[in-house]
């Protein structure tokens, strides 16, 4: 039986000026058999609108976006069978895949960006860090 390593990072994305926004993943490196049920864990702190996106890495690629919440139903599908629930009393925003595959070794990115209007001078890119 194969195992299926996943690196756990998170991003953050904030508008200068603004309060204090934080996305934590709980599970910095996790195995997962391949065959079995997936769940990569998002939380974040911020009490305003946001937009919500979980990012893939594989090795020697670039980021790939794998799903975003914007608005409306929060039940998001992406690409590659991965789905993701925001749950906004929760502020969480877990990613899932029913059956994981040795090909969804990588390393994935939860991140947020508040939403705000162009007069409030853009948004600028936080480092990530391995949690």
């Amino acid at each position: 039986m194969l195992s299926v390593t996943l690196l756990l990072l998170g991003m953050l994305f904030t508008a200068r000026g603004t309060g204090a926004q934080l996305v934590t993943q709980p599970d910095g490196h996790i195995s997962v058999s391949e065959g079995n049920r997936l769940e990569l864990r998002c939380n974040y702190s911020y009490g305003g609108s946001i937009y919500l996106f979980w990012y893939v890495q594989y090795p020697s690629q670039g980021l790939q976006v794998l799903l975003k919440y914007l608005s409306g139903p929060t039940w998001v599908k992406g690409i590659k069978g991965f789905e993701a629930e925001f749950k906004k009393d929760e502020k969480s925003f877990h990613l899932m895949k029913a059956s994981a595959h040795w090909s969804d070794s990588a390393k994935y990115f939860c991140a947020l960006c508040d939403t705000v209007s162009e007069s409030a001078g853009g948004a600028e890119q936080k480092p990530s860090q391995t949690l």
